[in-house]
């Protein structure tokens, strides 16, 4: 017979043992709750570095003056008149092939070398020279059309002015030097400059290049010419040049193809590439360069685009749209300079249309 003693024994190291496995089993309030096993992540896909196919524009971009001419019809050009027969008189001393008539009335009216010109000495004594019309009996002086036209200032002045200007001194800095008023520099500046567009636009016609680099600098002459600003306003903003100005230069003659002053927008780089067709010959493509303002790729592929008709993926259902896409002899890139604090720390090349 077993003794109560064991039994006593046995139940107290039961008690012993639950006393001691109770708080080892009970969960802590600062330990965190048992989280499932973490699913691993996935890796996200990495973007492709080489370039998209350019897949087109359901639509052509607008540019104003390329409707601007589609609405137009240009005028007829005047017909040329018969050359003025030759007198028994002396021949003449003074060659008069390279002036033409300027008065609107008459008929010889922008015409070389037809006999109607004669000199007619230098009136009052001055140093330039008088031509009559036989025409239309008027009168003019050689400076006629040019900046030195009714100026009483010397020739050699205003060309040294002119001068210094373009070689980046100041208007008042410039009128101090010569002693003339910085009022009178501005305005020299500005009829010089309406001559240099006006020599332009008749020498830079059907241009055959083979690369053209387009930029934007600064200038507020268009301000000025248009009677937005006054002299004053016009002098202290050349100073410190707050405007934008588009330039299109060839690298290889640095040729200035086109120079305009506007703002930084779309609209204003349709117009430079339009000016850019317009004195590139008929079916000349240069390489274009720029920086990357992205307004360049769309005046590009305005005016050197086509339509094309995409194929059909499926062999059910409508058919495409067409697309406006660049023309194939189209090749264009972007030449993007990173700064800090004013210094250059890298270029990157942009590929944009052709390879």
């Amino acid at each position: 017979m077993v003794s109560p003693l064991f039994y006593y024994q046995l139940a107290l190291l039961a008690l012993i043992w639950l006393f001691v496995m109770l708080p080892l089993s009970w969960p802590r309030r600062s330990a965190p709750p048992p989280t499932a096993p973490a699913t691993p992540i996935k890796s996200k896909r990495k973007r492709s570095t080489e370039s998209k196919a350019f897949e087109g524009l359901t639509h052509k971009p607008h540019c104003a003056l390329c409707a601007q001419e589609i609405g137009e019809t240009p005028p007829a050009p005047p017909r040329r008149p018969a050359p003025m027969p030759l007198t028994n008189r002396r021949p003449r001393t003074v060659d008069t092939s390279r002036h033409f008539c300027p008065h609107s009335h008459c008929d010889y009216r922008g015409w070389l070398g037809l006999n109607n010109l004669r000199a007619n000495g230098h009136p009052s004594g001055g140093p330039w020279r008088q031509f009559h019309c036989t025409s239309c009996k008027g009168y003019f002086l050689e400076t006629h059309g040019t900046i030195f036209h009714g100026k009483q200032a010397a020739v050699e002045l205003i060309v040294h002015v002119l001068a210094c200007l373009a070689e980046g001194l100041g208007i008042r800095a410039t009128a101090r030097v010569f002693e003339v008023t910085p009022n009178t520099v501005l305005q020299w500046l500005v009829e010089a400059a309406e001559q240099l567009r006006a020599f332009a636009a008749y020498f830079l016609c059907e241009l055959h290049l083979e690369q053209l680099q387009l930029d934007e600098l600064y200038a507020v002459l268009r301000d000025f010419k248009a009677g937005e600003i006054s002299d004053e306003e016009a002098i202290t903003r050349l100073e410190r040049s707050p405007s934008w100005v588009w330039t299109a230069m060839d690298p290889k003659s640095k040729l200035l193809v086109v120079v305009d002053v506007g703002s930084r927008t779309l609209a204003m780089a349709q117009r430079v590439v339009h000016q850019v067709t317009e004195v590139l010959a008929p079916g000349c493509v240069p390489l274009f360069l720029t920086d990357g303002l992205k307004d360049y790729a769309t005046a590009l592929l305005t005016h050197y685009g086509y339509w094309r008709q995409p194929e059909r993926r499926q062999d059910k259902g409508p058919m495409p749209k067409p697309r406006w896409m660049p023309l194939p002899a189209l090749l264009y890139a972007q030449v993007v300079k990173s700064y800090r604090r004013r210094v250059l720390v890298g270029v990157k090349h942009r590929v944009v249309f052709g390879t």
